[in-house]
C-alpha cells in the first residue's frame, strides 16, 4: 500500500505533434519502467493504425515508481491523452482521473488550438497545471516567445517553465521533479466504504472486459464482490492489477491509485463509463458526479459492400463499440445499398478511424455513404423531430422549420494567410465573432454551421493556408435557416443514397456539380437516361446521358431515303420503350465517388 502523499496523479495534454506520446516515453525509460531492451517509439500507442498515423487515440495509463531527489520514493499514474478535437471526449474523461497536468507546447510553434481546447479542460477539472517547452533542441526553437504566449493566449505563469527535448532526454529529471514538487497529491479516505471511478473499459479476448479505475476511498482487493451504481450489476473481482505498461496483477488497490480489474464482465455495455464502483455490502451512499455522454456530432451510413458480409459487420461494430463508449449505432436499410448500419461520431477523424479499424481489424469491405449532422425539424403540430438522414424527411407540408446545429470554431493562423481563412469561413456561411493577435498569429472565432465543416471544411483549411492553421471547435446551439432537402433523380426514379440537406442559396450549385459527376461515373446504357437533382417537386439542375446507339441504316445503300426514315423511328420507338421497362444500373464505384467529400 502505498502513502497518500507519495502518489501523484497526473496527465499530459497538448496539440497534435507537440510531442506528449515521446514525452511519456522518456518518463518510462528513465525511471526503468520498462526495461531498454524492451522499449519503442510510442510506447502508450497500442493501436496499429495509432502508429502508423502517429497519433493517440485511446487515452492510456502507466504506472511510473521513482525515487526523488529528497531519497522519498514516489508512485507517479500517468495519463497519456490524445491531441486531436474528435477525441477530446477521451481527455475530459482522464482529466476528471487525476489532480494535475503537464502542458506540453512545441517552442518552435507556440500555442496552437488544440493545446487551448485540451488545457481549458484541465483548467475546468481544477488542475495544477506545469508548463513543459518541448523541441528545445531544434535551431527554430524560441522558448522565450513561447512563454509569453502562453501567458497571453492562456493566462497560466510560464516564468518557471521547465525546457525539454523529449526526443533526446534535455531535461526529463526536471519534470520528473517537478511533478513531485509542484503537482499536489491526491485526497482519499482510507476507512470509507469503496468508491472508485470507472474511468475507461475495454474487450479483451481472453480475460473478458478490463476495467480501468481510480479509486477515491477505500480499499479494491482481489475477490470483493462489488456493485456498479448505475446499472446495479454485482460481480466478484477475479483480478486486480496495475501497467506498467504491461499488465502487472497486485492484490489490492488503494485510496488515489488507479489500476485495473477484472470481473467476469462479458459485455462492456454493463459498464458505463464515469460510472461509481463501490461494494456490494456497506457500499458508499451517494454515487460520483461521472461524465456528460458523449453526443455524436457526425452521422453517416456504413455498408458492406458485399451483402453477404452484414452478419460480419454487425459483429465487428457491436466489438468496436464495447472498445469506443462515443461511438453509437442503430440498423438502417437502403435500396441501393442493401443492409447497413446508421453510425454517430464525434467529428470526421473519427469516422476515419473506425472505418479503418473495421476494415483492418475484421477485414470487411465498407461503402461509407456522405456524412450528415443531426437536424431538428419542427412541425407545424409543435412538435419537433430529429433527421439524421435525409431520406426520411417528412412531407414539408407538414413542416413548419428547420434548425441546424451551429459551432463555435477556433481557427489559429499565421497572419499572411488570415485573408484566405475569413474568406473560406465566410464562404461557409460563417459569422464572424472575434479576431485577436497573439505574436504574429491571429486567433478568429466563427459561428459555423456543422453540416458546412462535415464535408471538406477542415482539408481546405489546411490546403489555403499551406498546413499551418489549426482549427478547434465545440457544439453551440440550433437555429433556423433555409435548409432544403435536395434529391438525385435517375431516370426519373429517386436514389435514396444520394439525398443531401443544402442551404436553398447553395441548392442550385450543389445539384450541379453532383449531376455533372454522376453523368461521368454512369456507364451509358441502350437508352439515355436524364439524371436530376430536384428539391421537392423542382427540377433545379439535370444532364442527359446519350444511348448507346446500333447503326441501323448501315445495311441500306442506294434507294429511297424513307427506307433509313423507316430503321430510324422503328430504332426510336424500341429505344422509348427500353427507358420505359429499362432498369438503370448504377456501379458500386459510382456511389463512392459521388458521395466522396471534394463535392
Amino acid at each position: 500500500m502505498t502513502d497518500l502523499s507519495k502518489i501523484r496523479n497526473f496527465s499530459i495534454v497538448a496539440h497534435i505533434d507537440h510531442g506528449k506520446s515521446t514525452l511519456a516515453d522518456r518518463l518510462i525509460q528513465s525511471t526503468g519502467t520498462v526495461a531498454d531492451r524492451d522499449m519503442k517509439e510510442q510506447m502508450l500507442d497500442a493501436m496499429d493504425i495509432e502508429r502508423e498515423r502517429g497519433i493517440t487515440i485511446k487515452a492510456n495509463s502507466v504506472r511510473i515508481e521513482y525515487r526523488a531527489l529528497d531519497g522519498e520514493d514516489y508512485v507517479l499514474n500517468l495519463i497519456d491523452t490524445p491531441g486531436h478535437v474528435d477525441f477530446a471526449y477521451e481527455v475530459s474523461r482522464s482529466m476528471r482521473a487525476v489532480e494535475g497536468s503537464l502542458l506540453v507546447v512545441d517552442s518552435t510553434q507556440g500555442v496552437e488550438a488544440q493545446t487551448l481546447a485540451n488545457v481549458y479542460q484541465a483548467i475546468d477539472a481544477d488542475h495544477d497545471i506545469v508548463p513543459v517547452l518541448n523541441k528545445i533542441d531544434l535551431p527554430a526553437s524560441e522558448p522565450e516567445r513561447v512563454c509569453e504566449q502562453i501567458e497571453d493566449v492562456i493566462g497560466i505563469d510560464a516564468s518557471d517553465a521547465i525546457m525539454v527535448s523529449a526526443k533526446t532526454g534535455i531535461g526529463i529529471p526536471d519534470v520528473l521533479e517537478a511533478i513531485v514538487t509542484r503537482l499536489p497529491a491526491p485526497t482519499g479516505n482510507a476507512d470509507a466504504p469503496l468508491k472508485a471511478m470507472l474511468v475507461d473499459s475495454w474487450y479483451d479476448a481472453y480475460l473478458g472486459v478490463v476495467v480501468l479505475v481510480r479509486v477515491i476511498d477505500g480499499y479494491l482487493r482481489k475477490g470483493d464482490r462489488i456493485r456498479m451504481m448505475a446499472t446495479n450489476a454485482v460481480y466478484p473481482v477475479d483480478r486486480v492489477g496495475v501497467f506498467r505498461p504491461q499488465m502487472d496483477n497486485i492484490d489490492v488497490l488503494g485510496p488515489g491509485e488507479m489500476g485495473f480489474m477484472t470481473a467476469s464482465i462479458k459485455q462492456v455495455r454493463d459498464t458505463k463509463v464515469g460510472d461509481t464502483i463501490t461494494t456490494e455490502k456497506k457500499g458508499c451512499e451517494t454515487p460520483l458526479p461521472g461524465f456528460a455522454p458523449s453526443q455524436p456530432v457526425v452521422f453517416c451510413g456504413l455498408f458492406p459492400v458485399d451483402n453477404a458480409e452484414f452478419e460480419d459487420l454487425r459483429e465487428a461494430i457491436s466489438k468496436l463499440s464495447l472498445n469506443d463508449a462515443s461511438f453509437s449505432t442503430e440498423m438502417e436499410t437502403s435500396a441501393a445499398l442493401g443492409f447497413g448500419f446508421r453510425c454517430g461520431f464525434l467529428g470526421l477523424l473519427h469516422l476515419e478511424v473506425i472505418r479503418d479499424r473495421l476494415e483492418r481489424e475484421y477485414d470487411i469491405e465498407l461503402i461509407t455513404t456522405a456524412p450528415s449532422v443531426i437536424y431538428h425539424i419542427h412541425m407545424r403540430d409543435g412538435t419537433v423531430q430529429e433527421l439524421h438522414n435525409p431520406a426520411d424527411m417528412p412531407d414539408l407540408t407538414h413542416v413548419d422549420h428547420i434548425e441546424e446545429p451551429r459551432i463555435k470554431a477556433t481557427i489559429l493562423v499565421p497572419d499572411e494567410y488570415l485573408g484566405d481563412v475569413l474568406k473560406l469561413c465566410q464562404d461557409r456561411r460563417g459569422i464572424q465573432l472575434d479576431l485577436t493577435y497573439a505574436g504574429t498569429r491571429a486567433m478568429v472565432v466563427y459561428d459555423l454551421p456543422l453540416n458546412e465543416v462535415v464535408f471538406d471544411f477542415y482539408d481546405r483549411l489546411k490546403s489555403v493556408t499551406k498546413g499551418y492553421a489549426s482549427f478547434d471547435y465545440q457544439m453551440e446551439d440550433y437555429r433556423e435557416d433555409k435548409l432544403v432537402k435536395m434529391q438525385i433523380l435517375v431516370n426519373e426514379e429517386p436514389v435514396d443514397a444520394l439525398s443531401t440537406m443544402v442551404h436553398a442559396d447553395r441548392a442550385e450549385a450543389r445539384g450541379r456539380a453532383m449531376v455533372e459527376k454522376l453523368k461521368e461515373l454512369i456507364p451509358q446504357h441502350m437508352f439515355k437516361i436524364p439524371i436530376q437533382a430536384a428539391i421537392g417537386g423542382r427540377i433545379i439542375a439535370r444532364e442527359t446521358l446519350s444511348a448507346l446507339r446500333k447503326d441501323v441504316t448501315a445495311k441500306c445503300y442506294g434507294g429511297d431515303v424513307s427506307r433509313k426514315r423507316k430503321l430510324l423511328d422503328k430504332q426510336k420507338a424500341g429505344k422509348k420503350k427500353m427507358r420505359q421497362f429499362g432498369k438503370v444500373d448504377i456501379p458500386q464505384e459510382a456511389f463512392i465517388s459521388a458521395l466522396k467529400m471534394d463535392s
